[in-house]
């Protein structure tokens, strides 16, 4: 039979047919380019343009005060005690400073460092994103002694900027001193005082159309407000969660110290925290670092106060001189002949390194990573340098992080035949899976579940009431080896957790594969007690700590077992916390009721 291929509707491709998106409409036909992705992530990055602003105004010395407001309504507003966006006309474009600022991609003042030395937005696109996919947005300004308000709509002014009010003579401080000066570099260009009487304010509603969730979480907007006032100490930082009646206030004179021993609290510190900051050739570069008893490094990296996720030239650098300090102090006090790696010297280390650069190169309007090759050669020759004289000046630290490190490498060798012990049985060898996995017959991974239940009972339970087709079952035998208080050889030694390993297909640490994983759907079933909750925990450790692109992900979820089983007549509900049972309870009478609380996966205790 002859084939007839249909013809696509027009073949034609001329000039016409190409669009020039003008304004801010790219930035709605394409989010992703510019914040990432449309879901949670994205949502907060709005948030954090917003405050990089104010404290963009907090790193010249023009601010000491940021808040930021989640309302009930949906909105969330972000203000700050800074010089205010320009009012005045642009001399070009006939517009108020204020609508370029916010309606004109690549439009600021932070290009040719006149007005800011130092800053983290770069490429003036950042608050006219947040506009562009805000339902609606208002920006308040206080300058000249006037208070001046516009509103836009998906990113388009729907009034004018105008005058709503003067400022309140009772919030102008002309005495308070600035508590900007972020080094001696800027200390002359900064004012004695400043009065009170200027700021913004932005108060906007994410486009339900853009993103796909719309809600704001206060622990994650807590978490990167605690991360800037550690960065810019003296900043007081203010967090208000209306929906809940929470509130969180960050202040923080020690700076990166504090922040060191803020995520060293609780994890036994060998030795005060080591701070050293210098700049050079126009750049500021600080660090604090500080070890802990345990096996986990903790290392953030920071360039112009954005939170580089992916590290860069800064990082590399400081983990080079990092090895090259720990080596040359093991040669030349002739310890035990051993070659310590990058990984061996950043066990147990918690280090916040941060750089001020007039002219960082980012990858990418989401800032994850530092380009500037020159970074490099300076942060390793200042690490080397000021923490080689810290530990020749102080020999009895050095010598517990010297006998850690080389703990660490013995281990790590260790570690490695045990590895390759387990791979020649056969126990990391996709061929050869765990017998008490009951696998499902789909192949494809994005199809198939895997649910890892405590023990053999609840294995049998689950098993019987599975689709082979594309559900699994692993069933596990007590609770796993605490991986945050063990080093990778502890690891491989432990039972259950090679199992789990096997299961997957991944592999752990450096011969992670996440293309092989088994399955795509990782459930982690427990007893609704406390060992079930302590038996998740553990799990989620071990998969945090060795198998984390699988939560990244979304690979990995959590069943949520039900804690009674309530019936009258015919009736029968399960019910999953006390609250919920006193409820139901006082719907439904108490006379005639038969409870029974729930044991394990398929186990119930007698009626209660």
């Amino acid at each position: 039979m002859e084939q007839t291929q249909q013809a696509p509707q027009d073949s034609s491709y001329d000039a016409k047919d190409i669009q020039v998106l003008g304004g801010l409409s790219a930035v709605r036909k394409r989010p992703s380019m510019y914040i990432g992705d449309t879901s949670v992530k994205g949502l907060h990055h709005l948030v954090y343009e917003a405050v990089d602003n104010s404290i963009d105004e907090a790193l010249a010395g023009f601010c000491t005060k940021i808040s930021v407001i989640i309302h009930k309504d949906g909105f969330i507003t972000i203000s700050d005690n800074g010089r205010g966006i320009p009012v005045d006309m642009h001399p070009k474009l006939n517009k108020t400073g204020v609508e370029v600022v916010m309606t004109k991609l690549h439009a600021g003042g932070k290009f040719d460092k006149k007005v800011y030395k130092v800053s983290g937005g770069l490429h003036g696109v950042g608050i006219s994103v947040t506009n562009a996919l805000s339902k609606e947005l208002i920006v308040d300004v206080k300058r000249n002694g006037k208070i001046y308000r516009q509103k836009y709509q998906h990113g388009k002014p729907v009034t004018e900027l105008s005058v709503i009010g003067e400022v309140d003579p009772k919030e102008t401080n002309a005495s308070e001193r600035v508590a900007g000066e972020r080094d001696s570099s800027q200390a002359s260009q900064l004012p004695e005082t400043r009065s009170q009487d200027t700021g913004t304010t932005v108060k906007f509603l994410p486009d339900e159309q853009i993103f796909q969730v719309t809600e704001f979480s206060f622990d994650i907007l807590s978490s990167r407000l605690r991360e800037l006032a550690f960065l810019n100490k003296g900043t007081s930082i203010s967090i208000e969660d209306e929906r809940a009646d929470k509130k969180n206030e960050f202040h923080y004179d020690g700076g990166i110290i504090s922040f060191v021993e803020y995520l060293n609290n609780n994890k036994n510190p060998l030795h005060k925290v080591v701070y050293f900051s210098k700049p050079k050739n126009g750049i500021m570069f600080e660090y604090a670092l500080q070890y802990n008893e345990g096996y986990q490094e903790n290392v953030f990296s920071f360039a112009n106060t954005i939170n580089t996720y992916e590290g860069g030239s800064h990082l590399i650098g400081f983990k080079t001189a990092l090895t090259r300090v720990m080596n040359s102090y093991v040669e030349k006090n002739k310890i035990k002949a051993v070659k310590l790696s990058s990984e061996d010297t950043r066990e147990g280390l918690t280090a916040v390194i941060s750089i001020k650069v007039p002219e960082p190169q980012f990858e990418g309007q989401t800032k994850t990573k530092l380009g500037n090759s020159e970074i490099k050669g300076l942060v390793d020759s200042i690490v080397y340098d000021s923490f080689s004289s810290y530990m020749e000046e102080n020999p009895s630290v050095a010598k517990a992080i010297i006998f850690k490190c080389v703990n660490a490498a013995q281990a790590r060798e260790a570690a490695q035949k045990a590895r390759e012990l387990t791979r020649r049985k056969g126990a990391l060898n996709h061929g050869s899976l765990p017998g008490k996995l009951a696998d499902c017959s789909e192949k494809d991974p994005a199809k198939c579940e895997l649910f890892i239940v405590e023990g053999d009972s609840a294995g049998g339970s689950c098993k019987q009431g599975r689709n082979r087709e594309f559900q699994a079952v692993l069933p596990l035998k007590g609770k796993i080896l605490n991986v945050e208080k063990a080093r990778l050889n502890k690891v491989f030694e432990n039972e259950e957790i090679t199992t789990l390993i096997t299961a997957i297909g991944t592999s752990v640490g450096d011969e992670f594969d996440i293309t092989k994983a088994r399955y795509h759907k990782l459930v982690i079933m427990t007893d609704a007690d406390v060992d079930g909750s302590h038996i998740r925990t553990l799990l989620l450790t071990f998969f945090y700590r060795h198998m984390q692109p699988l939560i990244e992900a979304g690979y990995v979820y959590i069943a949520q077992p039900p804690l009674y089983r309530v019936t009258k007549g015919k009736m029968m509900k399960y019910v999953y916390n006390d609250e919920e049972l006193e409820k139901l309870l006082n719907e439904i009478g108490r006379e005639d009721v038969a409870m029974q609380r729930y044991k394990g996966l398929g186990e119930m205790n007698p009626q209660v």
